[in-house]
């Protein structure tokens, strides 16, 4: 319930305040992380335009790295699901032919993370929200940015480009 609200809060705020509350909001949420140790579900989305390319984003807070887009999956939500949920809220396109291609486990600031690799392709042009997401970029999968989120340099060119899985 007090996520609901502070959700509603957050979306009346000018882009400048959503921005700086984001930040201040995952300095806590690390913090937390650290001592709880939860175990968290999330989604990453790799969306492919039509020449193949992988849109990278870059966030308003914590990493300052270029990463697929994605998100926390909510109790049960189905990763396909939460996959076109973090895709539409964030940047404002759909995503067509998504499909699993990966369950990734890996750990995020104490807490354990099971992250649901979704591939699918952009469906429009991606409008980056301004709030959470600042940048969005296709980048060719053999050429990705200097400043990946180093977790991830590698593994994106393997599930674009349908070499196999890695976990």
């Amino acid at each position: 319930m007090l996520y609901l609200i502070a959700e509603a809060i957050l979306a009346r705020l000018p882009a400048p305040l959503h921005r700086i509350a984001l930040r201040g909001a995952h300095r806590v949420r690390k913090a937390w992380w650290r001592v709880r140790r939860p175990s968290l579900e999330g989604c990453r989305i790799l969306a492919l335009d039509k020449a193949g390319r992988v849109l990278l984003v870059r966030h308003s807070y914590g990493s300052p790295d270029w990463m697929p887009p994605g998100g926390g999956m909510k109790r049960g939500e189905d990763p396909i699901q939460a996959a076109l949920r973090e895709f539409s809220e964030e940047l404002g396109c759909g995503l067509t032919n998504p499909r699993l291609a990966d369950v990734a486990q890996d750990t995020l600031h104490g807490a354990g993370n099971k992250v649901h690799i979704v591939i699918g392709q952009c469906l429009g042009v991606p409008r980056p929200d301004l709030r959470e997401i600042t940048h969005a970029v296709f980048f060719a999968p053999d050429d990705l940015p200097e400043d990946l989120l180093p977790a991830l340099r590698g593994r994106i060119e393997v599930w674009v480009l349908g070499e196999g899985q890695e976990g």
